[in-house]
């Protein structure tokens, strides 16, 4: 993979589709659909879909593309591929809540080593850059992210907006917390990434498309993404790209058994 081109490609595209998914979003009205699981769709989530597969596929032809809003991308049996939430956090998009990202990420080897999330209602960019480093830029310029070096004793701690249930404020419980956020959508792994967070448990069902990006970044910025119940990487080209639940965390955060 000529990683410079991937930057450059990913950035525009994220760019691109959050100016797509803006314009959809501020309009008075759209209109909502439920997909064969009744998650909720929009025209945003398929304009964007839309104009990231054909960019993804005139520059990388080569490369195998999941996304989420394409069923048939869904059974390959792939570890190395792209992957895409034209739309992550679709419920912040109905709500007009702004916790709604772009996600686009480079998979090698079960590994996401690239990626990009774009929060387009908050201005904010993150990406993975061509040499392995992640990056918030914001109004062209960009600076250098880095985990937190976490205080065991008070540590910070966001969990999902739409998502959050009594498994995970359970688990929770079990640390020392300085502060506990919510988020939505891959954002809480750009918390993590920036230091402005310690931990992200997600004891809930997602899906590849929904993490690799955010995983991505974190990496990028020192961070780690392990299973729930073993604690061992998580890693990507699952059956049905589907994650079993995990942790998002900084290094030295002293993690509690399920």
């Amino acid at each position: 993979m000529d990683f410079e081109r991937l930057e450059q490609v990913m950035r525009q595209l994220a760019q691109e589709a959050g100016e797509i998914i803006m314009k959809i979003y501020e309009a008075e009205d759209f209109d909502i659909r439920a997909k064969s699981d009744d998650s909720p769709v929009t025209a945003a989530d398929e304009a964007a879909d839309a104009h990231i597969s054909a960019g993804l596929r005139a520059a990388f032809p080569d490369v195998a593309l999941v996304t989420e809003e394409q069923a048939d991308s869904h059974g390959q049996d792939v570890s190395t591929f792209l992957i895409v939430d034209p739309l992550d956090g679709t419920k912040e998009f109905i709500q007009r809540r702004g916790d709604f990202t772009v996600n686009i990420a480079y998979v090698e080897n079960g590994v996401p080593l690239r990626g990009v999330v774009y929060a387009p209602a908050r201005g904010r960019l993150f990406l993975t850059r061509a040499d392995g480093v992640s990056v918030e830029e914001t109004d062209g310029t960009a600076r250098q992210i880095k985990v937190r070096q976490p205080d065991n004793a008070a540590l910070l701690v966001v969990a999902s907006k739409s998502h959050r249930d009594q498994a995970t404020d359970d688990y929770i419980a079990k640390y020392a917390v300085a502060d506990s956020r919510s988020a939505g959508s891959s954002l809480k792994f750009c918390l993590v990434a920036t230091g402005e967070a310690d931990l992200y448990p997600r004891l809930g069902r997602t899906m590849e498309w929904d993490t690799a990006a955010g995983q991505a970044v974190l990496l990028g910025a020192g961070g780690q993404v392990v299973r729930f119940d073993d604690h061992t990487p998580l890693t990507y080209g699952k059956p049905i790209f589907e994650n079993p639940f995990f942790i998002a965390l900084a290094p030295g955060v002293d993690l509690q058994p399920a």
